[in-house]
């Protein structure tokens, strides 16, 4: 007598296997496509610049809370937002920000220059031209996939 139980068997596992390896595999691209999206994708030098852009526009428009999301989480943890904006000084009104270049000496740091336009508050514009472009560096972080401003504390 022939067990015919092992052989029916055997085609039900195999296709177990496979279904568990299509799952494998689609969760492996779908966890890829995760940590893209957490980059906003490109390289480490077009991601820091949208967000670093991204940031300064915050700035312009005076949303601190906005401007506070891309500090790195460290800091978030040890500045609270509070102390964040009286930090922020109150005699120079930012009117553009924008990237100027990016460079990243490590996989897990990049430095980037931002062109500052902006104005002295009416106070002190007896002492300064009505615009003032200045240069700034900043330093940002990959921490747990992202990239964040590295604000000393």
């Amino acid at each position: 007598m022939i067990d015919r139980s092992a052989t029916q068997a055997l085609p039900l596992q195999q296709g177990r296997r496979a279904r568990s390896a299509k799952l494998i595999t689609a969760g492996a691209a779908l966890a890829l496509l995760a940590g893209c999206a957490t980059l906003g994708g490109g390289t480490p030098e077009e991601v820091v610049e949208k967000r670093a852009n991204a940031r300064w526009a915050a700035w312009v428009k005076r949303d601190f809370t906005e401007a506070y999301k891309y500090n790195t989480p460290g800091y978030r943890g040890t500045v609270p937002y509070e102390k964040f904006v009286t930090l922020r000084g109150k005699d120079v009104r930012i009117l553009k920000g924008e990237v100027n270049k990016v460079t990243c000496p490590t996989a897990d740091k990049c430095d980037a220059q931002i062109k500052l336009t902006a104005t002295a508050t009416i106070m002190m514009r007896q002492q300064f031209p009505k615009e003032i472009v200045t240069y700034v560096d900043e330093t940002w972080v990959l921490e747990d996939g992202q990239w964040w401003y590295f604000e000393k504390i």
